[in-house]
């Protein structure tokens, strides 16, 4: 999917209708910074406003996703290559975010073992003592909620029992005996427990 394109594309269609940027953020309640950066190839409409968007623009979500107004005939095609790139897209996305995942759980790990050794054998205030442990455990309590949010969102679980493939719920993934990326949980699909290894693909 190309993002300029799809940028360059919104702004045409924007000018055509005589809108200003402000003017169709205005009618879609986002900011006019929101609309710059689509136009300007930096991000992508949000799904939820995506048809709200084409109806202001006279353009449906296949011209949209495509960057053109697309002929009857190549609609189903350029479609289909459309979502092909959004899912590639969504998978390089999430193996970028796991990554994160784990340099940040290194980092805040080392932090902490650091600051408790030294807290364990520095011959320092009891009261420094204690703000050294503080200091090495309070960033991973603020941190793990964000670390398992991208645990939850990116990519899928695999259910053993069915082979289905899904997002959990965060509060599943919270709660879930785990080893490493391999949670116990169960399947929407299949209503049966299992270790569900983390995928990226879906297919």
């Amino acid at each position: 999917m190309d993002q300029m394109k799809i940028g360059k594309f919104i702004a045409e269609n924007r000018k055509t209708k005589k809108l200003t940027q402000s003017q169709l953020a205005e009618r879609l309640n986002v900011s006019d910074r929101a609309v710059s950066k689509w136009e300007n190839g930096k991000s992508m409409p949000d799904v939820s406003i995506m048809l709200e968007l084409c109806e202001i623009l006279g353009i449906n979500v296949q011209d949209l996703l495509c960057g053109e107004r697309v002929s009857v005939e190549k609609r189903n095609e350029k479609l289909e290559q459309a979502l092909f790139e959004t899912v590639k897209q969504k998978e390089e996305a999430d193996k970028r975010l796991l990554k994160v995942e784990i340099i940040l759980g290194i980092i805040l790990v080392a932090v902490m073992l650091a600051c408790c050794m030294i807290a364990a054998y520095a011959k320092i205030d009891e009261w420094l003592r204690i703000v050294l442990i503080f200091t090495g455990i309070i960033p991973i309590l603020v941190a793990t909620p964000f670390l398992l949010k991208i645990e939850q969102t990116a990519g899928y679980y695999h259910c053993e029992k069915c082979g289905y493939k899904y997002v959990p719920e965060y509060k599943s993934v919270f709660m879930a005996k785990h080893m490493g990326r391999t949670r116990y949980l169960k399947c929407p699909n299949c209503n049966k427990k299992s270790w569900q290894k983390k995928v990226i693909e879906k297919n």
